[in-house]
């Protein structure tokens, strides 16, 4: 609306951005209309509320560049003297209110509290009429005062002046959230309306509503029946378990957490939480309820797997209870069977176990091959993928700290009748002022001082005992497995006999490996979470050279990037015909339906057939409009309809305002009423930011040649449904 007057701009950009908004006043009405008061006599519609179509039965387009005062609302018994009031009071641009009848589009008549407020800019010019029409029949009934009205069965209120008058400015103001209030209840109209079809959808043919054909089919026509094989309940015998079912899925997480608890568990068990010394097995503690646990879940996990589904290679699912059995038996049965032996429930139940039979604990590691496949469908999270990294990264470091804690006991235990020099656990002992030393034990320990020592058993002899305690000593394993794997080591743990140096090189060449996937698809990730912003970037760095080099004037350069920041907002970046270019046609023709639902889900196009739709879908092409740029200007040819999918619009001409155009407006011309081109009789500028969706000329041609019955019909309805006709004459081809 920046064309009424310059001055008036910025009182005009103020109910550009309210239209935009989602802000209700509460206590106002929203049946309203606005009127141009900047066009004498005419004073023509330029907005029209979804509240007054509700209630008038007229369309958008039809109450359109209608005068405001509404006379096409009138009939026998509106009174004449409240008519002439009305005209005389926009005449001299002063508030009206009163009370008269008013006829539906029906025919229907219904009392109407008529209130005109005048609008004012900052010039404290009348710019704007705001019409509002209450619904006061039941008020009229239920009071029947007939005394108080003239003879016709009308009263006169009178024209508002002093301070009911600037009550009334004041009140005025609120038309900036009357225009918000009729965009919520456009989105929630068209939310009911889609719920609508979804349920009858849901319900079948035959058993929907009757109150709108319409609403008994889709967007695109008819919804097909669907073959009795592909809406029918899938039949599984008892007792068999879907491997994408609910429960499944919970208990493979479940099973996960069991698996990533033993594979730092028994690690630390075989290599940090027993010892032997020439064979003699060390002394265990009781399991503890982790492991009985973790054992009985895998124990579980197994029955399950003989009743859960597969996919067979030609893609089907397989429910027979006996191919799911045979299935398992031929694939992971036996490890799961090494995985889940009871171990630890054994030793519970007092039942003497060789301390080498827990090394078969070893095999459920084995499991997490297991997590593969069903990892596999995350990959295309960045998050998950990167957690699973650092997982997977952080098992490696704790196996190989055990490793190494491992090789440094056996050092130790290598020479027990003297006093050992050289190796790592000696050297953190001498550090920690925790030496080790000999002494004679007269009785069976499960190690000496601080706990590091080897076991031993009452036989009388000297022995090793002393060292760093079991947790000095296994943090420091985690360090020198960490600073191994991630660099080459920081001097302060390092490797001094043969086989702890063997050792070593091994861990820098599975590190360097390491190194090298994990970090590698690190930076991926993180490049990949903002290759968006690069490319931003590198194409702003390219508008700017580009503005540069061809020396573009400041408000062209300010225009440009503007219209670039925006456009990038709306898509990201992603140029949707070249993304969807190499798909076929079928394919893009479903995407094209989809993303153009708004438009085709006009009553326009209620009765096009589905082949119809879809040619008119591909031909429909996205549009972007900036605040004060001109999407049409007066004098162009009109070859596109365009529908405004989000902001707000004007029609202008020589500077005067003709209508305001919201969300769900359509605007053009009749392109089939006429061989020749018609040329555009106003300008059409975007007050905000606006999203459109053109359809071409062309295209809906070619769209129409299909369905010549429903291309009668488009032709006949098309003027009617246009919230503004911007054609004017045909010009001569």
């Amino acid at each position: 609306m920046r064309g009424l007057l310059a001055p008036q701009n910025a009182f005009l950009d103020t109910i550009a951005r309210r239209f935009d908004g989602t802000r209700e006043c509460p206590g106002t009405d929203s049946n309203f209309v606005l009127g141009n008061a900047q066009v004498p006599s005419a004073f023509p519609v330029v907005y029209c509320s979804d509240g007054f179509c509700d209630l008038t039965g007229f369309s958008r387009a039809e109450v359109m560049q209608r005068c405001c005062a509404c006379s096409f609302l009138y009939g026998p018994d509106t009174s004449e003297l409240l008519r002439q009031q009305l005209r005389r009071a926009l005449d001299e641009h002063q508030a009206f209110k009163g009370e008269l009848i008013l006829y539906r589009k029906s025919g229907v008549p219904f009392w109407c509290l008529l209130d005109v407020v005048p609008i004012k800019n900052e010039k404290d010019e009348v710019a704007l009429f705001l019409v509002s029409h209450k619904d006061i029949t039941s008020t009229k009934t239920r009071s029947g005062a007939d005394s108080t009205k003239d003879a016709g069965g009308r009263r006169r209120f009178g024209r508002a002046g002093g301070k009911g008058f600037n009550a009334s400015r004041r009140r005025s103001r609120a038309v900036l959230y009357h225009l918000s209030g009729h965009l919520q209840r456009q989105r929630k109209s068209k939310h009911k309306l889609r719920k609508v079809e979804l349920g009858h959808g849901c319900r079948g043919r035959g058993q929907g509503t009757s109150a709108d054909p319409r609403l008994h089919q889709g967007v695109f026509g008819d919804k097909p029946s669907l073959p009795e094989y592909k809406v029918a309940a899938i039949r599984k015998p008892p007792l068999i378990l879907l491997h994408y079912g609910a429960f499944r899925a919970g208990w493979d997480g479940l099973i996960l957490l069991a698996t990533l608890y033993v594979a730092v568990t028994v690690p630390y068990s075989v290599c940090v939480g027993t010892g032997t010394e020439e064979g003699l097995p060390a002394a265990r503690g009781p399991p503890s309820a982790c492991d009985l646990c973790v054992e009985i879940l895998f124990m579980l996990d197994i029955i399950l797997n003989f009743r859960t589904t597969f996919v067979s290679k030609s893609g089907q699912v397989v429910l027979e209870p006996r191919a799911v059995a045979r299935h398992y038996l031929a694939g992971w049965f036996l490890l799961d069977l090494v995985a889940a032996l009871p171990f630890d429930l054994l030793a519970a139940c007092q039942v003497n176990v060789y301390v080498g039979a827990h090394l078969l604990k070893t095999v459920r590691l084995l499991r997490l091959l297991r997590l593969l496949p069903n990892l596999d469908r995350y990959s295309q999270y960045s998050a998950v993928v990167l957690a699973l990294l650092m997982v997977v990264f952080a098992l490696l470091a704790h196996w190989v700290a055990c490793g190494w804690f491992f090789l440094g006991q056996r050092e130790v235990e290598g020479s027990p009748a003297a006093l050992p020099e050289i190796g790592w656990l000696q050297e953190l002992a001498r550090r920690l002022e925790t030496p080790y030393y000999l002494a004679r034990r007269n009785c069976s320990t499960g190690g000496a001082g601080n706990g590091v020592g080897p076991a031993a058993n009452c036989s009388g002899s000297e022995g090793l005992l002393g060292g760093p305690s079991l947790r000095s000593a296994y943090i420091t394993s985690l360090y020198f497995a960490l600073s191994s794997l991630t660099s080459v080591g920081f001097g302060n743990v390092s490797a001094n006999t043969d086989t702890e140096k063997i050792f070593s090189i091994c861990t820098m060449l599975v590190g360097a490996l390491m190194h090298a996937v994990v970090f590698g698809n690190v930076t991926a990730i993180i490049q990949r979470l903002y290759a968006r912003r690069f490319l931003y970037h590198s194409r702003t760095r390219d508008l700017h050279d580009y503005i540069r080099i061809h020396r573009i004037p400041r408000p062209l350069k300010r225009r440009i990037l503007e219209y670039f920041q925006s456009t990038w907002a709306a898509n990201n970046g992603i140029d949707t015909a070249e993304l969807l270019q190499s798909l076929p046609e079928e394919l893009r023709a479903d995407i094209a339906r989809h993303l153009h639902k708004e438009l085709l889900q006009l009553p326009l196009f209620a009765g096009a057939s589905r082949g119809c739709l879809r040619a008119l879908s591909l031909g429909v092409r996205p549009a972007f409009c900036t605040p004060g740029e001109l999407l049409i200007r007066r004098g162009d040819a009109l070859q596109a309809l365009y529908f405004l999918r989000s902001g707000s619009m004007e029609v202008l001409r020589d500077g005067t305002v003709l209508a305001i155009l919201g969300k769900g407006d359509l605007i053009g011309c009749d392109l089939g009423g006429s061989p020749g081109a018609r040329r555009a009789r106003a300008d059409v500028r975007g007050l905000t930011y606006c999203a459109l969706q053109s359809l071409g000329r062309p295209a809906l041609a070619e769209g129409l040649a299909l369905d010549p019955d429903f291309a009668r019909a488009f032709r006949r309805q098309l003027p009617r449904e246009l919230s503004y006709d911007l054609g004017g004459a045909p010009e001569v081809r």
